[in-house]
């Protein structure tokens, strides 16, 4: 079963309904049984708490072709961890690793039509969420849950491939000191619509937000965790509690250590200290790596390796990576799930 209607090359980070999605829904102290759904349209109560209190959270996982028509998922159990602790902090119901798992592939199975072919570079995004439902007006938690996963077919986050690009240090903070940083959650998100527009209007790519504690060290690059490579090749990441724990910088840690042999070390990232680095980039589901080629402060543009030519160690982080994604490089031990 082809799609004839898709033009891959063509394919952006937009919204297509696709035939399926999973949905699940908690009421009377339980999960009940899910389903795949041909309606892409949620029916909820007018007092939802994810509509007023922001009682949601969500995630972002992607399934790709490989060269032998097989299809993987590329460490769905770390964004189920993830999700869970989303959820813990949010007081909501865990979706245990296995479901959230086998809802993923079922969602993957439904759509496969949907899937780009190997070698467009472009791959089946999965949007797992769960949502505060139910009759409800007090500050509470909810007395239902939705958990749904919808699938979109994506084409490369930044057109033209990778090229690095200029970000521009926010004013404004992404989360609190001892907020919900760390967990994935839509307030974060609406937080950063007004800086990440600001940003772009004079003309960077995203907002890069400090440490809401000090505004003295780098946190994220606009919804992306960043990440720099210093002289001596060391890959440091900032290490916070107000930033989200990446599953592409998690495993770009692990690949930079074991593949490439660099030191891999999670701490500060100073504003004034930006000399120390050769290389600087962005790291996240959608892009995989935005390489950083300046970052505007304070009226002046520090540039890195450079403004139009991605670095060495960068070029290869984004291949192993990716290979490993696509099948094409061996994956370390229970990164690949296939569908």
């Amino acid at each position: 079963m082809g799609n004839e209607s898709i033009n891959w090359d063509k394919l952006g980070f937009d919204y297509i309904k696709t035939d399926k999605r999973f949905l699940q829904v908690w009421k009377n102290g339980e999960w009940q049984e899910g389903t795949l759904t041909d309606d892409n349209v949620l029916h909820i109560s007018e007092g939802s708490t994810a509509l007023h209190y922001g009682q949601q959270c969500f995630e972002g996982l992607k399934a790709y072709r490989c060269k032998d028509g097989s299809i993987n998922l590329f460490r769905p159990d770390q964004n189920a961890a993830r999700m869970q602790r989303s959820c813990a902090r949010l007081l909501m119901p865990h979706v245990p690793t296995d479901v959230f798992i086998d809802a993923c592939k079922q969602v993957v199975k439904a759509n496969e039509r949907f899937i780009p072919p190997y070698g467009s570079g472009g791959a089946l995004y999965l949007r797992p969420f769960v949502i505060g439902t139910g009759d409800n007006i007090g500050v509470r938690t909810a007395p239902e849950f939705i958990f749904s996963v919808f699938a979109i077919p994506v084409g490369a986050y930044f057109k033209g491939g990778l090229v690095p690009h200029n970000f521009q240090i926010s004013t404004f903070d992404r989360a609190a000191p001892q907020g919900t940083g760390a967990a994935k959650v839509g307030g974060n998100y609406a937080a950063s619509l007004m800086p990440g527009s600001e940003a772009k209007k004079s003309g960077f790519a995203d907002a890069i937000y400090l440490d809401p504690m000090t505004h003295s060290k780098i946190e994220e690059v606009g919804s992306a965790n960043f990440f720099g490579i210093t002289h001596d090749n060391q890959f440091i990441t900032p290490k916070s509690p107000s930033v989200l724990p990446g599953i592409t910088r998690l495993s770009l840690i692990e690949l930079a250590q074991t593949r490439l042999g660099l030191d891999v070390v999670e701490g500060e990232v100073f504003i004034d200290k930006l000399d120390q680095f050769k290389e600087a980039g962005a790291c996240g589901t959608a892009a995989v790596i935005s390489p950083i080629g300046g970052i505007q402060y304070n009226g002046k543009l520090h540039v890195f390796h450079s403004e139009t030519e991605v670095g060495p160690i960068t070029q290869k982080l984004y291949k192993e990576l990716t290979g490993v994604q696509t099948g094409d490089v061996e994956a370390p031990a229970g990164w690949i799930v296939k569908v």
